[in-house]
């Protein structure tokens, strides 16, 4: 058995990968990679991921989803885009490597970027505190969940002007009031579905204002909204499966069921790493992550050795970002806390053998 700690794509449940197999080759008369996104059969997929959504995290009235593509890469350009306003100013609280391109991208539309506060200073090792928000802003950005550096939001920015999430890497794994926002965006590959779908969870109040001179079609999430998701063919495989990790999340005791499992999973781990002395984490302890532990040997000349035990063990996806080193335990909904456990067990095992 695989112990899969990989930050991306994502990991889902062993039920949900079954069915979508079977859509591959069998999805009524046809295979789901070929049905057309405008036949009713696609038209109710379509329609019922994006009320699962609404229905698992509670969405009120006045919101709208969309599903489209380009990730959250592309959703650093739709959000700045389409929350423009007259002021052309936004502030931006940078956490990290996806905060950062998110404040290039808004720069590049002709966004005057406020840079709120920043934990670069210490390498993005901790979520920055105590700044202050002016009101004159169009709207304020943050990443709620960093999965390179390890850390995570777990209040909300107070502000009064719009607020706008990137919530790639933790939708769907604890509970979020959606009314607090304007704009969520959120790659699909983390907690939602295989790579190619971006969720978009928007107020109705904030579309078609924009006052950007320059909004290509595809862009506009008013128009999308009222092609409903279907301007343009849309990655139906990627919905698909989506709709069915939807339907397995909320069968099996919704957000806070899973919200549950996942800090008990976190807390395993930490508890471990903070009481070994051969290993230390590399985040502030109160902003970190539930998603992405990330944590170093005290001595890297025993990596060859600790590196050896784990894989044998099974595990995968272990090391950290190309940028950082180290290591890296992302555990995503679908993980179990078997699997961490198996982890916790060779980090003992390791520290009996070298400690």
């Amino acid at each position: 058995m695989k112990h899969n700690f990989g930050a991306g794509p994502c990991i889902l449940p062993q039920n949900v990968f079954k069915e979508a197999a079977s859509a591959v080759m069998d999805f009524n008369g046809l295979s789901i990679l070929e049905v057309s996104h405008r036949h009713k059969d696609f038209v109710a997929v379509m329609d019922e991921a994006m009320d699962l959504v609404k229905k698992a995290l509670n969405v009120p009235a006045g919101y709208s989803v969309a599903y489209l593509q380009g990730g959250a890469t592309l959703g650093f350009t739709i959000a700045a885009l389409n929350m423009m306003r007259d002021n052309k100013k936004a502030g931006y609280i940078n956490t990290g490597t996806w905060a950062t391109g998110a404040i290039k991208e808004a720069k590049k539309i002709g966004i005057d970027v406020n840079v709120l506060a920043s934990s670069e200073d210490k390498n993005f090792s901790y979520i920055p505190k105590d700044y202050s928000i002016p009101d004159e802003l169009d709207f304020v950005h943050f990443t709620s969940n960093n999965t390179i550096y390890g850390t995570q939001f777990h209040a909300i920015p107070k502000t009064n002007s719009p607020l706008i999430c990137d919530m790639s890497s933790d939708i769907f794994s604890k509970e979020i009031n959606v009314a607090d926002f304007d704009l969520i965006y959120a790659g699909a590959q983390k907690n939602l579905g295989p790579a190619g779908a971006t969720l978009y969870i928007v107020k109705d109040d904030v579309l078609g204002k924009s006052t950007s001179p320059f909004m290509p079609t595809y862009l506009d999430l008013k128009q999308q909204i009222e092609k409903e998701s279907m301007l343009n063919t849309p990655p139906v495989f990627s919905i698909y499966v989506a709709m069915l990790n939807l339907r397995d999340l909320i069968a099996n005791g919704g957000i806070a069921a899973i919200e549950a499992k996942n800090n008990a999973k976190a807390a395993l781990l930490y508890q471990e790493i903070d009481s070994n002395p051969l290993f230390k984490g590399t985040v502030a302890k109160e902003d970190r992550s539930r998603m992405n532990a990330t944590f170093l040997l005290e001595d890297e000349s025993h990596q060859e050795i600790f590196d050896k035990m784990w894989k044998e063990a099974g595990v995968v996806g272990l090391p950290g970002h190309r940028s950082t080193g180290g290591y890296r335990a992302s555990m995503y909904n679908a993980l179990p806390l078997e699997s961490v456990q198996v982890l916790v067990d060779v980090i003992k095992e390791f520290t009996k053998k070298n400690g």
